[in-house]
């Protein structure tokens, strides 16, 4: 009895697992089967190992599928290693298939490396047979005259798939660009000479190389429209004139105010020998006093000097003075 059951557990077991295989068989059957009669095989326990290292098995078939129609065959192991390396295998085989098609030499391997390092490598490929124009923001410059001039430009490069690993983007060319406005309009002797002549932006920009570094090669820069802005030279000197104003003013005022001060200084100077002055006469009458006590100056004397003040005081009044401009009060 322990035998039969034995028995009877592994026909089940084998069952199952022949219905595992038969379900597998079954996913896997249209798509070996369109494999297959589209030349790219693909084994049945390639499309399982798929499964199991959780690849998309209908994504590599048509890849595989589009590059043997292509001409371009690509092994299945490629196209798994690029898949599981985080790569679009469809536009890595399309970029492949387009670049052969336009006569420009592009590996599988290197259109998975550009792919791989963020570029759209599809996009690549068609910029270098149809060059794309990319327009930039409106760029402002002065001319040595002073006068302002907002340029725009277009630019028509063509993507170099050689340099689409580490090469700088658009905004770079952008970036670069706009600086070969604002140098070239800036050595212009006025503005009028670029109004007349836009070529020569072109031209001097063209000249500097840009390119160099990026993942594009420039074919041309058009100046699409130049405009007059405002005079910048003149608002420079308004506001270099006014600030100078200023200055002058500041100057001015600090003159003043060091007038002011001495002014003051000098009249508490004044006030102060005024005040010495005054202590001064009120020690006369002391020093007289004592004068006469000691002997050293007569009564007689004293009177003499007393008339002598009057009289000084009667001719003051007489020729029209007063008593504060003789000095005495």
């Amino acid at each position: 009895m322990d035998v039969n059951m034995l028995i009877y557990l592994g026909l089940a077991v084998l069952a199952v697992i022949a219905l595992v295989l038969v379900y597998f068989l079954a996913s896997f059957f249209s798509l070996w089967l369109q494999a297959l009669f589209s030349k790219a095989s693909v084994s049945i326990f390639q499309l399982l190992g798929m499964r199991l290292r959780k690849v998309n098995p209908r994504m590599i078939v048509e890849a595989r599928i589009l590059s043997v129609k292509a001409g371009i065959p690509v092994e299945t192991n490629l196209l798994e290693a690029h898949y599981m390396s985080g790569g679009n295998v469809l536009r890595v085989v399309q970029a492949i298939i387009a670049a052969n098609k336009a006569n420009i030499n592009l590996s599988f391997t290197e259109s998975a490396a550009i792919d791989l390092a963020g570029r759209n490598v599809l996009e690549a490929v068609q910029m270098s047979v149809n060059p794309k124009v990319i327009t930039t923001p409106r760029v402002s410059a002065v001319a040595l005259d002073g006068i302002q001039l907002q340029a725009i430009t277009r630019i028509t490069v063509r993507a170099s798939i050689r340099k689409l690993v580490g090469g700088a983007g658009e905004e770079t060319v952008i970036a670069r660009v706009g600086e070969g406005i604002v140098s070239s309009i800036g050595s212009a002797k006025t503005h009028k000479q670029v109004l007349e002549n836009p070529n020569m932006i072109s031209k001097k920009v063209l000249a500097s190389g840009l390119d160099a570094g990026t993942a594009f090669e420039i074919l041309s820069i058009d100046i699409a429209d130049v405009d007059v802005g405002s005079n910048i030279g003149a608002i420079l000197e308004t506001d270099r004139a006014e600030a100078d104003k200023k200055i002058a003013q500041a100057k001015a005022e600090e003159r003043r105010a060091m007038a002011a001060a001495a002014e003051q200084e000098m009249k508490a100077k004044v006030v102060e020998m005024q005040a010495k002055v005054v202590e001064a006469e009120a020690q006369v009458p002391l020093a007289m006093a004592e004068a006469l006590r000691s002997g050293h100056l007569g009564v007689m004397d004293y009177y003499s000097m007393q008339n002598i003040k009057a009289d000084t005081q009667m001719r003051t009044q007489i020729s029209g003075g007063t008593e504060k401009d003789s000095g005495h009060k």
